[in-house]
């Protein structure tokens, strides 16, 4: 559901229906230079890219910065929420 130019109360009404079955609510608008948008999409996935976090070598190297993750800005990696 998708509402724009309503009050207050009709939104707060519309959603807590939607909500309760399970129905994705969308509402906005739009006053001169400000405006607002809400979303209700309940449970849902989606995926997020993430930089790879490269493991520490197992090389001679030691200390702090040798057991620090690094992270490789030229590989990502697809993680679902």
């Amino acid at each position: 559901v998708c509402l724009t130019c309503c009050s207050r109360e009709s939104m707060v009404r519309i959603n807590q229906i939607c909500h309760k079955n399970g129905i994705k609510f969308f509402t906005g608008d739009v006053f001169g230079y400000h405006g607002y948008m809400f979303a209700d999409l309940g449970d849902h996935e989606f995926v997020e890219e993430k930089p790879k976090v490269s493991k520490a070598s197992s090389g001679l190297e030691d200390g702090p910065e040798a057991k620090r993750a690094r992270l490789d800005p030229a590989e990502t990696t697809m993680v679902k929420k």
